[in-house]
């Protein structure tokens, strides 16, 4: 993870009141965040997110406007129940993090932290819903991805840790460790959330 020097500063788009009053309350008794201010529109929230370095926001918002403006914070989408395509959609337009508002206060706090730092946070019920659906074919413009290591990246996205995935395939755990480190290679990330951002960016 990279160092954050001082608070977090967040900063909640979203138009349901109800909800930005519960999202500031979960982060008010954190002493690591500092909550930059609160708005309901893209108009308002252009200059509000110049002071932050996380926005925790829906999917109405609007991530490539804020992008051109120049923000250069992080994303977390606050999200319902909705399609693969609709998740795809969010990674796609610069989401680091999707979070799942059937989830728990606490998680919130953890995916905020892990997405303010550098990491992708993607909650694990839409890992498994993309995973159904992400042919892991090669992008014809991409690194070429031979059969192990096409099943050792199928296995990360589905969520699985290098031993589990080294008991599937018959491998040891230090030979699915070397795949790992040719995947990072080719597609030229350093972690596991970036290589499973990047195979689940495919998933429509």
């Amino acid at each position: 993870m990279t160092e954050t020097r001082g608070p977090i500063r967040l900063a909640l788009v979203d138009d349901q009141v109800l909800l930005r009053t519960s999202l500031s309350r979960v982060f008010a008794t954190e002493p690591d965040f500092e909550l930059v201010g609160e708005c309901a529109s893209a108009s308002e929230a252009v200059e509000l997110l110049q002071n932050a370095d996380i926005a925790l926001l829906d999917f109405e918002a609007f991530m490539s406007e804020a992008l051109r403006t120049g923000y250069r914070g992080k994303f977390l989408v606050i999200a319902g129940e909705v399609g693969a395509k609709d998740y795809a959609h969010a990674l796609k337009l610069g989401a680091s993090g999707i979070f799942l508002t059937s989830e728990p206060a606490p998680r919130l706090v953890h995916a905020a932290r892990a997405v303010a730092h550098g990491e992708v946070w993607i909650d694990p019920h839409v890992i498994q819903m993309l995973a159904e659906r992400v042919p892991l074919e090669e992008d014809s413009h991409g690194p070429t991805i031979s059969e192990r290591e096409r099943k050792v990246l199928d296995g990360i996205v589905g969520g699985l840790s290098n031993r589990a995935i080294g008991e599937s395939l018959g491998l040891s755990e230090g030979s699915v460790k070397a795949v790992v480190q040719q995947l990072f290679e080719k597609t030229g990330v350093r972690k596991r959330g970036q290589l499973v951002r990047k195979a689940l960016e495919h998933a429509v």
